[in-house]
């Protein structure tokens, strides 16, 4: 339940349009709600401003849906990350309002288009077109969160003039992830020529002595760069909820 969602209730109480014993129906799994195979916690979008997101790896088609048919009538955006292919099918012919993103591994529904409530554009860098899947998930999260977001595909050190070519949009992004595999060596580059925070994202992208992501993770926590921030390997979604919580600081004063 949402900020929205509980004035509109109280208000239609206060009217004479909905009885004490009515709302409090609705108000008996304000904290959580117990479906046997998950604690879903619809108190989240009142305690944090974004409703509880599911993360689809390693739950059940049936799980999944479950967990949507309690959380579409209180929520007006839920994500479901790290979903695969055929659970997101299962779920589209179940809930056919909702929409996959292949690429990011994402699924959305949303009642309406979200408001954009942040105060500046979060600006989303991929190093190669390889790690754009990554830096989708944070595009998508950041978006559905109510931020402006643009995006900067395969501008990786590889070939440096590529970025500086784009200056300007860097320079006026108030939030910047960049996401990178390989050595990951683009996010101290970006911070070097920036104020804003950013955000670095190490990509399982890489030759045998990557390790499947430790080498960008490692390179980007010892980056010289002061202004950086470092998520989990892959972590998109991890990276968009961060970069949207800082665009929304001032926000929520």
């Amino acid at each position: 339940m949402n900020q929205k969602t509980l004035t509109q209730l109280l208000s239609q109480v206060a009217d004479g349009n909905l009885s004490v014993a009515d709302a409090s129906t609705q108000f008996k799994d304000l904290s959580f709600e117990d479906i046997d195979f998950a604690h879903i916690d619809h108190h989240r979008s009142l305690r944090k401003g974004f409703p509880e997101v599911i993360f689809g790896q390693g739950k059940t088609s049936a799980q999944i849906i479950g967990i949507l048919e309690r959380m579409i009538s209180k929520e007006e955006v839920i994500l479901v990350t790290r979903i695969d292919g055929d659970k997101a099918i299962d779920v589209q012919k179940a809930l056919p309002t909702a929409v996959y993103f292949e690429d990011a591994r994402l699924l959305r529904i949303q009642q309406r288009e979200p408001r954009t409530t942040g105060l500046g554009k979060i600006l989303i860098i991929s190093a190669g077109t390889s790690d754009i899947p990554v830096a989708r998930e944070a595009a998508l999260t950041a978006q559905a969160m109510g931020n402006e977001v643009d995006t900067l595909f395969d501008v990786g050190v590889a070939g440096i003039h590529r970025l500086f070519a784009h200056k300007d949009k860097i320079f006026e992004a108030c939030v910047i992830i960049v996401v990178a595999g390989m050595e990951g060596a683009l996010p101290s580059v970006v911070a070097g020529m920036v104020q804003a925070p950013v955000i670095a994202v190490p990509t399982s992208i890489g030759y045998g002595t990557s390790f499947n992501g430790m080498t960008a993770l490692l390179g980007m926590l010892n980056s010289c760069s002061s202004n950086i921030a470092v998520v989990n390997i892959d972590n998109g979604f991890g990276a968009g909820f961060m970069a949207s919580s800082i665009n929304h600081i001032s926000a929520a004063k």
